[in-house]
């Protein structure tokens, strides 16, 4: 199939997207063709482009965050077929691993290779000018089609919006699974989200709907900070200095039960602000990416060991994808998960890099491109 696509073809030099033709072959075994509705605009495409995640091949087709209708099968295809509408998750499951078979979807073996630049069975499906494009996470959904291995693909009922439904392909899950999953918010925590962006924003969701009774969201973004107590924040500020003193003075000195980090680059000079934050026996959540070569963090362990606080990563928020996806479009319907409210402005494909630099300059929540 001929179409187009936003490539970059020097990752990590920051040059932007590009607009390219590109071929992509029909679906193989266990391979789904899929002409999208939309793709989200994620932080971590983003990062391919900063070199903050390092690739070993170009040029690269950007795009995780899918949502679509299925418009081919290839062989050994079950449980999908044509006409069925479906969303895009940036780490496939294989359902058999052992991190799978222990309800650790997000940490599946065949997920562990989305950054190859290959399918999962080692060769490519996206041609451009002759040469082999990579994919992200065997997808690229900045095209208006994408061919998908089944394990990185989820039935959705017809009914839900797929321009709403791409955002759960990573956005989503990975901010509300932080708050409930990975923090295991309870009834009554006070909880501080840094950084209320695209995953931020729905860590504070998360936070809400676990039952969080003060949920502080930190950001020097006024907009983001105004979405953050839409969407249940209780009281936001601008930086760590106002959060500490806001948050000891809630919780008479005690500090908070969980401290989501969501920032668009983790730094590891944001981990000391983040553990004084953090209550004796609380849990710090580290959720936002940091440099692939960063190998440095500030804090203080002794605090760490004598005040028995936890460090927890977090990848997509501790989700299994094909329970979680489901069930936060089922709250999306009933009202329990705003969706809508996400999306500050939608983008045609050519119009990407001005979606990416709305993204960095604080603009967006969360830009979608929207195909015809």
């Amino acid at each position: 199939m001929h179409t187009k696509g936003a490539l970059l073809w020097e990752p990590g030099t920051n040059s932007g997207w590009t607009i390219s033709d590109i071929e992509i072959d029909p679906p193989k075994r266990a391979e789904v063709l899929i002409k999208l509705t939309a793709s989200g605009l994620c932080h971590s495409d983003a990062h391919l482009d900063t070199g903050d995640i390092p690739l070993p091949y170009k040029p690269v087709l950007g795009g995780h965050e899918g949502a679509g209708v299925i418009q081919e099968v290839g062989p050994e295809v079950h449980d999908l077929k044509v006409g069925d509408h479906v969303v895009t998750t940036f780490l496939p499951s294989c359902g058999v691993c052992r991190w799978c078979s222990s309800g650790m979807g997000n940490l599946c073996d065949v997920g562990a290779g989305v950054l190859s630049g290959f399918a999962p069975d080692g060769t490519n499906r996206i041609h451009s000018g002759g040469q082999p494009v990579g994919a992200m996470s065997f997808l690229g959904t900045f095209s208006p089609y994408v061919v998908a291995p089944v394990s990185g693909v989820i039935k959705i009922d017809k009914d839900i919006p797929l321009e709403k439904a791409a955002l759960v392909g990573c956005g989503v899950p990975t901010g509300w699974g932080s708050a409930v999953n990975s923090a295991e918010t309870g009834v009554g925590d006070t909880v501080v989200v840094v950084g209320t962006g695209g995953v931020g924003i729905n860590a504070v969701q998360g936070a809400r709907h676990a039952g969080a009774r003060t949920i502080v969201a930190i950001d020097p973004v006024a907009f983001k900070r105004d979405m953050a107590e839409q969407l249940g924040a209780t009281h936001a500020v601008e930086d760590f200095d106002k959060g500490i003193a806001l948050v000891r003075d809630l919780t008479n000195g005690v500090m908070a039960d969980r401290v989501i980090l969501t920032t668009g680059v983790a730094y590891g000079d944001l981990i000391a602000p983040c553990l004084e934050l953090t209550r004796k026996a609380g849990t710090l959540v580290v959720t936002a990416a940091a440099p692939a070569m960063q190998t440095q963090v500030n804090m203080n362990l002794l605090d760490l060991t004598m005040s028995g606080k936890r460090i927890q990563g977090a990848l997509y928020g501790s989700c299994n994808a094909r329970v979680e996806v489901p069930k936060l479009l089922d709250l999306y319907r009933s009202g329990a998960l705003k969706l809508d409210e996400l999306v500050t402005r939608t983008y045609t494909l050519e119009e990407i890099n001005q979606g990416y630099t709305d993204m960095s300059e604080g603009r967006n929540l969360r830009g979608v491109i929207v195909y015809e």
